[in-house]
């Protein structure tokens, strides 16, 4: 990308289309399972926000798409076995290839955990 975005969609109009198809998707799987979360672009990639703090990132590179700030493990500390299929830094990326998306239970599972620890705690 020659200039960097200021829209989830300019950043999707400027990748390849089976990422873009990917990325789409995943768009709305973490949409649906976040609703109240707003879009925008952070560090060159398409960001969403909970009552203004960062949920996660998703992005395209050139072998793969990912995801950022969520974890693969589950409270104990232990990978969690939806991610087997995927490679995963162990430091909050899940990263996929766009002919072999995220599977929709998993994304929900990440997303729904990513706003647990997000939303600010009472008290």
């Amino acid at each position: 990308m020659p200039t960097k975005p200021k829209t989830i969609d300019a950043y999707l109009a400027a990748v390849p289309d089976d990422k873009r198809r990917a990325l789409e998707k995943l768009r709305a799987q973490i949409r649906a399972a976040a609703p109240d979360a707003t879009e925008g672009i952070s560090y060159g990639l398409p960001t969403f926000r909970l009552d203004g703090r960062y949920l996660l990132s998703i992005g395209a590179a050139a072998a793969h798409c990912s995801i950022y700030g969520v974890s693969d493990k589950d409270a104990t500390g232990a990978r969690l076995p939806e991610v087997e299929d995927f490679e995963s830094s162990g430091r909050g990326t899940i990263r996929f290839r766009a002919d072999k998306p995220l599977p929709v239970a998993l994304v929900n599972k990440l997303v729904k955990a990513r706003v647990a620890r997000t939303k600010p705690r009472a008290g």
